[in-house]
């Protein structure tokens, strides 16, 4: 996340850039035959943008050997941001903004590709840990979602159940509260009150329906497209079920609705994360094969 202690990075990329441009400026001005990547500015340009560009390549060595003891994560994490926004202007600066001959060409618009994609990436890391706190407070770890999703849909099949126990008077299977509150209700005209308030087959029909049909194949599969991964019309779905059952039993719908909340939370917790996971199945490889052919343009300038 860029926060205040990229202050320092940010500060001398910016003054980096700037004395790069007080240099290239007059350098371009000046050149009988414009600037050139051959030339001895060009060249210092085009060695201290590799470098860079280099430095930012071995993030990834760093994260895969751990144990070195090569300076902080983060300042690593830092450097690869702000040398690699650095490098872009120092490689154009290099070729005097001319793209040259076709291996030249191939490799600018790669390195074009690779520097958006990481702009890209940076503000996906800064505002995704953002996003996820305020929008996203039940979010769990990743790897977790899919164990989490088979508790939910445990916990709403016994919500269920007990409430379709209720509704055909079966107190038995009743949670404990509410034989508690059945009991100590009374009787009304030969009939418990628990009897007058749960009998009712045709609502019970309907939310079993409604589990086996909507809400465990919602809550078992991940984006599942249903009426339930929209909050407006799963509103809309509980409230036609709080017009059908008694007061009493609204609490579980309440509970049931919490659940479909928790699970659309995590489904927008796994998006964000399969687009985390794509944008670095794009980059990470793009910027290798920059290095590669950064690598190759130099020696074949060199050495012809």
């Amino acid at each position: 996340m860029i926060d205040h202690t990229h202050r320092k990075w940010l500060i001398g990329s910016a003054i980096g850039l700037a004395a790069a441009t007080a240099v290239y400026v007059p350098y371009s001005l000046r050149a009988p035959q414009g600037p050139r990547g051959g030339s001895a500015i060009g060249l210092t340009y085009g060695i201290v943008g590799f470098l860079f560009m280099l430095f930012v390549g071995m993030l990834g060595l760093r994260k895969k050997f751990p144990v070195w003891r090569v300076g902080r994560a983060q300042s690593w994490m830092r450097g690869h941001l702000w040398l690699g926004l650095l490098s872009f202007p120092l490689i154009l600066f290099h070729g005097g903004f001319h793209f040259g001959g076709m291996l030249t060409r191939v490799l600018m618009w790669l390195f074009v590709f690779v520097w958006i994609s990481g702009i890209l990436g940076a503000a996906l890391q800064h505002y995704m840990p953002r996003f996820q706190t305020t929008q996203l407070p039940m979010e769990t770890i990743y790897e977790q979602i899919d164990r989490v999703r088979g508790q939910l849909a445990e916990e709403a099949g016994q919500l269920v159940e007990e409430t379709c126990s209720a509704l055909e008077g079966e107190v038995s299977r009743a949670s404990d509260r509410q034989r508690a509150m059945s009991a100590s209700a009374g009787t009304q005209g030969g009939l418990t009150v628990a009897s007058g308030l749960q009998a009712n087959q045709q609502v019970s029909t309907q939310l079993r329906s409604f589990l086996n049909d909507e809400l465990l194949p919602y809550l078992e599969r991940s984006g599942y497209a249903t009426s339930l991964a929209q909050d407006a019309k799963a509103k809309k779905m509980f409230q036609q079920f709080r017009v059908l059952l008694p007061p009493e039993l609204h609490s579980n719908l309440d509970d049931l609705e919490n659940i479909c909340e928790e699970k659309r939370q995590l489904d927008k917790q796994g998006r964000l994360h399969r687009i985390l996971h794509c944008w670095l199945l794009v980059h990470i490889p793009l910027s290798y094969a920059l290095l590669l052919l950064g690598a190759v343009h130099a020696v074949v300038a060199l050495k012809f």
